[in-house]
C-alpha cells in the first residue's frame, strides 16, 4: 500500500566529479544537481543534441550484462546501479545527473566517492512527502535458470540482505546485511566491484572494462593462471608485474571486508531496485543476486504497485476498534435495517471517509437475487457508498443529526468485481470540491479482496430536516 510520512529530500547545491567509465573506458564528467520534487532520480547527456534525460525507471532497462543499462528513444546510460545506491543511500529522493558520455565514472568500483560528494552537495528536506510502498504480504521473484530468488517480505523499514554463492574455493558462500538504511554510508558504500579470472578474460577478449584497472575491481583467481593469460593482465592493466596474493586475489588491492563481495552484491540490490521508482518499506532478501534478478524483481514490483495505486485500496485494520460503530451511524443517518448497509466507519477527515460492511447470506435481497447464485445488485453497492459518503457530508454541519442528504446525481458508474455472501466491502469516499451550499460531490469506490468492485461519482444534497 502507499504511505506518505517522511519529508522528500534533495541535494543543496551542485557537485561534480570526474574519470572514466569501467567498460567504455571514455572520460567522463558527472554532475548531480538539486531536483524538485517528485522528479525522482534522472540522467541527463550533455553530449548529446538537445541534451535528453532518461528516467531511473526500470522499464527502461535493455541489458543487464555487467551492470543495469537503461536506454530510452535511443539514449543510452550504462551501470547505472553504483550511483543509484549512493542517492538511496543517503535517503535522497529527487535529484538531476549530468554525463557527458553514456556511463558514470567507475572510480574505485564502489559507491564510496558518489557517498562523499553527495554529502558535500548537503542532503536537504523538502516540503513535499515521501510516497512508500508498505510490503504487507510476502512477493517474491525466482529465476529457474540461475536459481537466483529475491523476496521481500513486511518489515518497519527498509532493510536488505544479499546472500551468495559462487560456489568456487577462492570464494564461497557469503552474506551482508543491513538493517536500516543510515548503515549504508560506513558499511556498504566503499564496497568495491569484482570479477572472477575467467570473467575477466571474457571481457577482455570483447574489448570490454576498457577503464578497468587493478585500483577498480577485485579480480577472484578462480583457476590456474599462466604465463600468457599474466602477459595479457599485464597489457591490459599496463603493469611490469601481475601476482596472486595468498587471499586469492590479484595484487594491488587489500579487501576492505572478508565478505566485501556480498556487500557489494548489497549495494548493486539497493542500486537496481531504486529503478521502481517507489521507496520500500519491507525486508528484502536476495539469494545470488544479480543484475538480471534485480531488476526482473523491480520489475514485478513496480507493476504490483502501479496496481495498487490505480485501485487506490484503503488498508484498514478490520480487527481496530472502529471511529463509529453501527449505533453510532444511527445516530447520524435516518436508514434503518433492512436498508442500512455499512456497519462501521474507520476513518473520517474533512475530505475523506472510509466505511466497511460484512456481506452476508442473510441479506434480503439475497433470497431473489438471485436463488442458487446470490450476488449483491450494483445499486445497493451505490447506495452504500452514498450512505458512507453521508457519515462524511453530515460532519460539515454542527449538528447532523438534524440534517438528511439526498441524491441530485450519479456519474461514471463501473462495476468492476462481483460481490458475494462472506464478502467485505471497503469504501472510500473523497470530496472532488469543498462543500458550497449544501451541494456535495464525491468520488466514491468500493473494494472487495483488494480489488477495485465499483466506483462512481455522486452528488448530494444536505438539507435540514427538523
Amino acid at each position: 500500500m502507499a504511505y506518505k510520512q517522511a519529508k522528500q529530500h534533495t541535494i543543496d547545491r551542485e557537485i561534480s566529479l570526474e574519470g572514466v567509465g569501467l567498460h567504455t573506458g571514455q572520460k567522463v564528467k558527472m554532475t548531480f544537481k538539486p531536483a524538485l520534487e517528485n522528479t525522482g532520480y534522472v540522467f541527463k547527456r550533455m553530449d548529446l543534441e538537445g541534451e535528453p534525460q532518461i528516467e531511473a525507471d526500470v522499464s527502461y532497462v535493455v541489458n543487464t550484462q555487467r551492470g543495469t543499462n537503461l536506454e530510452k528513444n535511443g539514449v543510452k546510460i550504462q551501470t547505472s546501479e553504483h550511483v543509484l545506491a549512493a542517492c538511496v543511500g543517503l535517503d535522497i529522493d529527487n535529484i538531476l545527473i549530468e554525463l557527458d558520455a553514456s556511463e558514470p565514472p567507475i572510480m574505485d568500483g564502489s559507491s564510496k566517492f558518489f557517498v562523499e560528494a553527495l554529502e558535500k552537495a548537503g542532503v536537504v528536506a523538502q516540503e513535499a512527502e515521501r510516497e512508500e510502498f508498505v510490503v504487507d504480504q510476502v512477493i517474491s521473484y525466482h529465476d529457474e535458470k540461475s536459481g537466483s530468488e529475491i523476496i521481500v517480505m513486511p518489515a518497519d523499514e527498509y532493510q536488505v540482505t544479499a546472500m551468495v554463492d559462487f560456489g568456487t574455493q577462492v570464494l564461497g558462500t557469503q552474506n551482508a546485511s543491513i538493517s536500516h538504511l543510515s548503515e549504508f554510508k560506513d558499511e556498504i558504500a566503499n564496497a568495491r566491484t569484482f570479477s572472477f579470472l575467467h570473467e575477466l578474460e571474457a571481457l577482455l577478449d570483447h574489448g570490454l572494462i576498457k577503464g578497468g584497472d587493478l585500483n577498480n575491481a577485485i579480480v577472484y583467481v578462480d583457476k590456474e593462471i599462466n604465463e600468457e593469460t599474466l602477459k595479457k593482465l599485464r597489457k591490459a592493466f599496463e603493469r611490469d608485474n601481475i601476482a596472486v596474493k595468498q587471499n586469492g586475489i590479484l595484487d594491488n588491492l587489500t579487501l576492505h571486508y572478508p565478505n566485501e563481495a556480498a556487500r557489494h552484491k548489497l549495494l548493486d540490490v539497493v542500486g537496481d531496485l531504486a529503478l521502481i521508482g517507489t521507496r520500500i518499506r519491507g525486508k528484502v532478501i536476495a539469494n545470488k543476486p544479480g543484475h538480471y534478478v534485480n531488476t526482473e524483481f523491480a520489475k514485478k514490483m513496480a507493476k504490483i504497485i502501479k496496481a495498487e495505486k490505480r485501485n487506490n485500496v484503503p488498508k484498514i485494520d478490520l480487527d481496530q476498534k472502529p471511529m463509529m460503530d453501527v449505533n453510532d451511524i444511527m445516530d447520524i443517518l435516518p436508514h434503518r435495517s433492512p436498508f442500512l448497509l455499512v456497519d462501521k466507519i474507520y476513518s473520517c477527515t474533512d475530505s475523506c471517509v472510509i466505511g466497511m460492511k460484512n456481506v452476508t447470506m442473510n441479506e434480503p435481497f439475497f433470497v431473489g437475487h438471485f436463488p442458487g447464485k446470490p450476488v449483491m445488485p450494483g445499486v445497493l453497492q451505490v447506495e452504500a457508498m452514498a450512505q458512507t459518503g453521508g457519515i462524511l457530508a453530515l460532519k460539515s454541519v454542527p449538528d447532523p443529526e438534524n440534517y438528511l442528504t439526498y441524491f441530485m446525481k450519479i456519474d461514471n458508474v463501473r462495476f468492476k468485481q462481483q460481490v458475494v455472501p462472506g464478502d467485505t466491502l471497503i469504501f472510500k469516499l473523497e470530496l472532488l470540491a469543498p462543500i458550497r451550499r449544501g451541494i456535495c460531490q464525491m468520488q466514491g469506490y468500493a473494494y472487495v479482496n483488494g480489488k477495485l468492485a465499483t466506483e462512481a461519482v455522486l452528488m448530494a444534497q444536505i438539507v435540514k430536516s427538523k
